[in-house]
């Protein structure tokens, strides 16, 4: 079987996300809900709109309803719907994909069209957006974000290495 050419994006996406869940297991609920201008809202909220984006992305591929996410949602389950999410997405990539497939919506009034690889680039550039805004939202609080870039991703779980006294 042939590795998805996304697996690695993917696998990062699902990764940096929850280490993110992990940094922000520890604040307190001033901290999780404090404002920071220039950023989607509240870390909270933005993990919150993270996992249900990410969820409703999914919709598109299979057959069950996106979780419901909101302010009663605990940073503990909104991590296990992540958890969900990333099994769902590399079980996608592991099908055969027609990046060109036709992806519709509707709604009241109106439709969207959209092909595949399109709207998987959609999930790893919203995910990518929204985690930097919570990372500049725990440097405002006065923290250390995470290394959650692809080159930690990378160093963490083995998939780059470096070879010491390598010929030039």
């Amino acid at each position: 079987m042939t590795t998805s050419l996304l697996n690695d994006a993917f696998a990062h996406h699902i990764w940096a996300t929850d280490r993110l869940f992990e940094a922000c297991a520890t604040l307190t609920r001033e901290q999780l809900v404090a404002e920071t201008p220039g950023t989607y809202g509240p870390i909270i909220a933005t993990l919150g709109h993270l996992v249900a984006s990410d969820s409703w992305y999914l919709t598109f591929h299979r057959d069950e309803p996106a979780p419901t996410i909101d302010e009663s949602t605990s940073l503990a389950e909104m991590r296990s719907v992540m958890k969900d999410n990333g099994a769902a997405w590399m079980a996608l990539l592991a099908e055969e994909i027609d990046a060109e497939k036709d992806i519709a919506e509707r709604g009241e009034g109106w439709e969207f069209h959209a092909p595949l690889g399109f709207r998987l680039a959609q999930v790893i550039h919203h995910g990518t957006d929204h985690r930097s805004q919570i990372c500049t939202a725990l440097t405002s609080l006065g923290l250390t974000p995470p290394e959650i870039d692809v080159w930690a991703y990378g160093e963490a779980t083995g998939r780059t290495r470096e070879v010491a006294d390598a010929p030039a």
